[in-house]
């Protein structure tokens, strides 16, 4: 009898251990997921916010974006990348930005960032992503641009099918006219001049109407008027970058999500001379453009596997005059006269020769042109 209720006391104190241990282990999980949970929730003091004057932006104050930021969460995340992770920030049922996170650099680079961004705020162009402030943290950056509801050019051609959406022609000629529009803009109408280097699909978001918006300045260099080059670090994505004659082998690592692959070796034009041109916009836009033409991927697995790339591709295919085998197979018909004139814009921006690309008002009048004529 003495040996059956050391037993069962034996058994009830198993019981209550592991009972008690399990809550312990809940309340450290639940810890831990509520750290992860609260992006921001313990890092907003010691922080400086600037919010830049627009029509949108005088009716809120920086503490009702503060405030709204501290509640941000995973579940508000809408995409990620290398430069940082974006999250949708609703205000009220109408209105919604989007916040993007940068981790912090030094601190002569956090004062370059913030030089930039003062720049950048003056910039009101339709084609071009609204920056409407900035929020810097002792651990982080926060960039607070206009919400775009169709996404980036890459989900669309690119995504899942439940993201993809079907581009005619007309909407791929506007989409082309529009980033156009956008980065010559940036080059030679706003003062200081800036210099993206980092042109790519995912960085040319849509808005309500389809309309093509440049986005993402965080590679973004300032240039002065008088200038034609900035001295700068080699960046950028592999397969838009433009490449150089004589470099050694330089190491650039692509960022998007979908990159298996994530270090390529190659020779970079910024690496052979050190310096960011607008030349080097210009190569990733006819990139761009053929992304838009042929639906691939600059780095597409079947390109891949056969030791080559979009951009050598589709210089093959025009040189034997056999574009329509290059051309997406979702566009169906379409004006045969304009496509082959957009693939000849394209080769002129893909010259290895920077000195032969056109500039990107060039490249804006002959691509208004085509439709012109």
């Amino acid at each position: 009898m003495v040996n059956g209720q050391l037993l069962a006391f034996y058994i009830t104190l198993c019981c209550i251990a592991f009972i008690i241990s399990k809550l312990i282990m809940a309340v450290l999980l639940y810890r831990r997921w509520q750290r992860k949970d609260n992006v921001f929730q313990d890092n907003m003091s010691g922080g400086k916010m600037v919010m830049f004057r627009s029509p949108t932006m005088q009716y809120f104050t920086s503490d009702v974006f503060l405030k709204k930021t501290m509640r941000l969460t995973n579940k508000d995340i809408i995409g990620s990348g290398g430069y940082g992770t974006v999250y949708r920030l609703t205000i009220d049922e109408s209105i919604s930005f989007a916040v993007k996170r940068l981790n912090r650099g030094s601190a002569d680079r956090d004062r370059g960032f913030e030089r930039e961004l003062q720049a950048m705020g003056d910039i009101k162009h339709r084609n071009i992503v609204t920056l409407h402030g900035y929020y810097t943290a002792p651990q982080y950056n926060l960039l607070i641009y206009d919400l775009m509801p169709n996404g980036s050019l890459d989900t669309v051609l690119h995504g899942k099918a439940n993201d993809k959406k079907l581009l005619d022609w007309p909407s791929r000629y506007k989409i082309a006219l529009g980033a156009a529009r956008g980065i010559s803009y940036l080059h030679h109408d706003c003062i200081p001049h800036i210099i993206h280097r980092d042109i790519k699909c995912s960085n040319i978001l849509l808005d309500q109407n389809m309309e093509a918006r440049v986005s993402d300045f965080g590679l973004a260099t300032l240039m002065e008027p008088d200038k034609t080059h900035v001295s700068t670090f080699v960046a950028g994505t592999f397969g838009y970058l433009a490449p150089g004659k004589f470099s050694p082998h330089f190491a650039v690592r692509s960022f998007a999500p979908f990159d298996a692959y994530i270090t390529r070796v190659f020779f970079a034009e910024y690496f052979d001379t050190g310096r960011a041109t607008v030349k080097g916009d210009v190569y990733s836009f006819g990139v761009v453009l053929l992304e838009l033409l042929t639906g691939k991927r600059p780095m597409d697995e079947a390109f891949i596997e056969e030791g080559t790339k979009l951009v050598t591709w589709v210089k093959a295919v025009v040189d034997l005059e056999k574009e329509e085998h290059a051309i997406d197979t979702s566009l169906g018909c379409c004006p045969a006269d304009e496509i082959r004139n957009v693939f000849s814009v394209a080769l002129m921006c893909l010259e290895s020769e920077p000195s032969r690309r056109p500039t990107m008002v060039e490249v804006l009048k002959m691509l208004e042109q085509i439709q012109s004529d």
